[in-house]
């Protein structure tokens, strides 16, 4: 089974980011050959600077590096060292029809937000589905408000598939609805469109200063505490072992202990939890031409795949 996911280079991961995408997609490499590109074709919707860009690149790959991904075992590579998925993307584009295009959320969402109007935003999900298709991918996993671009990707093969001859893998789409909901540290889901984030590789200073920010309530000390209806529980329990979270439930019901401990608690549980992979980071930051041959390999073997796909579909469609 092939599995395929990317992600857009858009700043620093948070935690929200790991345990939401990053750590399913370490985890599906038991189930089959992982695919992940780093999106920077689509980023330009977006990013209009391009140094930024580079950069931010280069962080998710460290990122993604230093939390498990096997680059012996899986495919990890940049969006833009594959050209092949921007010609498929026009092939794909002349089965699509407007209407399906103008139904997508995304686009009425991100220019609502005031994100320029533009070609690239509109046709988002064409592009998408050239990722998707041209590796033949098998399963594409995905939170809820991408489900309509992988439902509008298996419109669009279809619709080749009919016009054509069978060219195309038709991709499943799974919803990882056991992924928890991260909160911030202000109770909404983490975000850095909110600045609630906590950084997966931030520094101690910054880390344990947002923490010590989650926002609680002014239960006094003494007092009992409800550990289900406290932001700092809720991120403590997503790092601690079962004993661990258990224990701290009930010094918050015994009363006794404030939320000023339990902050210093989630710092020190997170730090060391996250601790390997920092270094391994470290070690990964000093040899970034290791990481950039990584990424060019992987890119050829992705490159394959593509090109058989593309030109299948340039002979099916008379360009061959």
């Amino acid at each position: 089974m092939r599995v395929l996911s990317g992600i857009q280079p858009s700043g620093k991961l948070h935690i929200g980011n790991y345990l939401g995408m990053m750590k399913p997609v370490v985890e599906l490499q038991a189930r089959g050959e992982v695919y992940l590109f780093i999106a920077n074709y689509h980023a330009l919707t977006t990013n209009e600077d391009p140094g930024a860009l580079r950069d931010d690149t280069l962080d998710v790959a460290l990122d993604f590096l230093a939390c498990g991904l096997d680059p012996s075992t899986s495919v990890f590579f940049r969006q833009s060292d594959v050209p092949e998925v921007t010609e498929l993307t026009w092939l794909l584009s002349t089965v699509t029809p407007m209407g399906l295009l103008e139904r997508c959320h995304s686009y009425k969402e991100k220019t609502a937000r005031g994100v320029a109007p533009s070609h690239a935003l509109f046709s988002y999900p064409v592009l998408m589905a050239s990722d998707i298709l041209a590796y033949q991918s098998d399963l594409v996993p995905v939170g809820r408000d991408q489900k309509q671009h992988v439902e509008v990707t298996r419109d669009i093969a279809n619709k080749f598939n009919n016009r054509f001859g069978d060219i195309f893998t038709i991709p499943e789409v799974e919803i990882r609805d056991d992924v928890a909901v991260v909160p911030g540290i202000d109770g909404q889901k983490m975000s850095k469109t909110y600045d609630n984030h906590i950084l997966l590789f931030g520094s101690k200073k910054d880390t344990r200063s947002r923490i010590m920010r989650i926002v609680t309530d002014s239960t006094p000390l003494e007092e009992p505490k409800d550990p289900d209806t406290c932001n700092v529980f809720a991120l403590y329990k997503l790092f601690a072992s079962a004993d661990e979270t258990e224990s701290l439930a009930a010094r918050y019901r015994a009363g006794g202990f404030g939320y000023g401990d339990a902050k210093k608690l989630l710092f020190e549980t997170l730090w060391d939890v996250l601790e390997p992979f920092r270094q391994k980071r470290e070690s990964l930051k000093e040899n970034m031409q290791e990481v950039e041959n990584l990424l060019r390999s992987s890119a050829d073997k992705a490159r394959l795949e593509a090109r058989r796909t593309l030109d299948r579909a340039r002979a099916a469609m008379g360009l061959i």
